[in-house]
């Protein structure tokens, strides 16, 4: 590749001035080993690349957290670049000069424009992998068939092996079988080939390789033959492919089955988790009409705690300081918020401030709470069995929890009746508990609440159920996914009792977003009422509007 020169004209917020000279291939980060250096806290250690191809020069973000934006629009790549493109890394503003004006390819788009096809610059080569794919699947099927049959015939020497031991086997076997084939395309990889039909024979097939991949954080198969992931946020389609049609069925009923769940004619929808807690749904035809239809949402590899929200500009240090005081304190706290905004993620980050003698009990629908407690009781919620019989509901969990002698209760969401339970044990000695909700405002988050509290069946009026609720719940915490993917939270909201027949809301801070996707978090200069017994708790600096 031959190096090409051009400039860059920085601009920071504060005012200060510069011009670099480039040259291409370039890495542009806070580290000193980047060729550009730039400053600021929200500026990766690389952060982006800016690389020439076929005369042309494009922009590539590195997988940054704060993310590359290019006149406006946050990118993965983006290319080529021209005269006056403005590219803003973190708090710093560049400016393309000198570069000649190319013709622009349609094929290279930025990650908020798609192409005809609705894919983006990353499935470039999505057509060649999905070929490769697919003619791997060809073979693996009937390589995978005389694996079972080879292990089958000596089953009773893998019945005590564990599944490393296991898989060295198999692997041994299967070296043996293609070693007898001769027909196989040159074209063919035979070590990916061998993966493939270890990962079908013993482990999720082609989900193996995407639950390996740390940057994939969900798992979408709409049917064998169609895969998306989700990455940094953004939804894009992967190459990987099923065998068949009732691999993938049968892969479904590898993770269903040990959870004693069922996925059937009778049952074709069904919850369930991975050993590592990643959720998963299922679901079979004729409901899905495109084929078997799974979806996985992976939990990260480590447990997050709160430095790595504020690492990833979810909030600023005030608001974790005042979670963390709610938490300890033991003021009661719901978590609001969309699908797929973090709320679970965030419960996990706040009951590491539960003291550790605390004794407490989860209740979930399917477990993905990770609480790191010594004196810890986790239920889960169980279907009717094929008679229609065995069913324990979360509200059946909740009153049991109750004679469990919990200093709190942790529920991972409240979505029908035992929304009325939780709330009456927060108010008679089980202060300090948490629970989340589907709803995007504080307000609807309540009146969600109120809904779910009727739904009891105790034939409630409405103003009793709302005292229920502004007598038991404390603070509010709004979850938001933005545009781009990132999880932020979005508002901390002081529940303040009933006046008028209407629950009063005092919001404490909140998340201001830019049209170019930089947030900022303030205070609103109030201070919790709450905290009115307690002010040694806090620090009223918090709350002021440069929060």
């Amino acid at each position: 590749m031959t190096e090409k020169s051009f400039t860059l004209c920085g601009e920071y917020q504060n005012g200060e001035r510069f011009e670099w000279p480039l040259q291409v291939p370039c890495v542009i980060g806070k580290d000193s080993s980047s060729e550009l250096v730039l400053k600021g806290w929200r500026i990766a250690k690389q952060h982006a690349r800016i690389t020439q191809h076929a005369q042309q020069y494009f922009v590539e973000d590195c997988g940054s957290l704060a993310g590359t934006y290019v006149n406006g629009q946050r990118i993965t790549q983006y290319g080529p670049l021209v005269d006056n493109d403005s590219v803003v890394i973190g708090s710093c503003q560049l400016t393309v000069k000198s570069v000649s004006e190319p013709v622009r390819e349609t094929s290279v788009v930025s990650l908020s424009e798609p192409s005809a096809a609705g894919y983006e610059y990353y499935d470039a080569s999505l057509a060649e992998q999905r070929a490769q794919a697919l003619l791997l699947s060809e073979h693996v099927a009937p390589l995978h068939s005389r694996l079972v049959d080879a292990l089958e015939l000596r089953r009773k020497q893998y019945s005590d092996m564990n599944e490393a031991v296991l898989r060295v086997e198999a692997e041994r076997c299967l070296q043996q079988l293609m070693a007898k084939i001769t027909d196989l395309p040159p074209s063919i990889n035979t070590q990916q080939l061998v993966q493939a039909v270890l990962d079908e024979a013993l482990g999720l097939g082609p989900l193996e390789a995407l639950l390996r991949d740390h940057d994939v954080s969900e798992i979408m198969v709409n049917s064998p033959t169609e895969v998306f992931v989700e990455i940094q946020g953004q939804c894009r389609e992967s190459a990987a492919v099923f065998s068949s049609e009732a691999a993938l069925v049968s892969i479904m009923e590898r993770i269903v089955s040990p959870l004693g769940r069922r996925l059937d004619d009778a049952s074709p929808m069904v919850d369930a988790r991975l050993k590592d807690g990643s959720r998963v749904n299922a679901v079979l035809p004729p409901i899905a009409l495109k084929g078997p239809t799974l979806t996985i949402r992976k939990f990260p590899s480590r447990r997050l705690v709160m430095d790595d929200l504020l690492s990833y500009g979810a909030l600023s240090p005030c608001m974790a300081e005042f979670l963390r005081c709610c938490v300890q304190a033991r003021k009661n706290v719901v978590v609001a918020g969309g699908t797929g905004s973090g709320k679970t993620t965030l419960l996990n980050v706040l009951t590491n401030y539960i003291a550790a003698h605390e004794r407490v009990v989860t209740i979930e629908d399917a477990a993905e709470l990770q609480l790191n407690l010594a004196n810890l009781v986790s239920l889960e919620a169980r279907p009717a069995n094929v008679e229609g019989e065995g069913v324990v509901s979360i509200r059946d969990l909740v009153r049991n929890a109750l004679r469990m002698r919990p200093d709190r209760i942790v529920v991972g969401e409240c979505r029908g009746g035992e929304a009325f339970d939780m709330l009456a044990a927060m108010n008679t000695g089980h202060e300090g508990s948490l629970t989340t909700v589907h709803a995007n405002t504080p307000r609807e988050a309540l009146n969600r609440l109120e809904t779910l509290v009727l739904l009891a069946g105790m034939d409630l009026p409405v103003t009793v159920a709302r005292e229920h609720i502004a007598s038991s719940l404390e603070v509010l915490v709004l979850q938001k996914r933005l545009s781009d993917g990132r999880r932020i939270i979005h508002s901390i909201t002081e529940i303040c009792g009933l006046e008028a027949g209407r629950i009063q809301l005092q919001e404490l801070f909140a998340a201001e977003v830019s049209t170019t996707g930089q947030v900022i978090f303030k205070g609103q200069g109030l201070m919790p009422s709450i905290f009115s017994d307690q002010m040694e708790w806090v620090d009223q600096g918090w709350f002021s509007n440069v929060a």
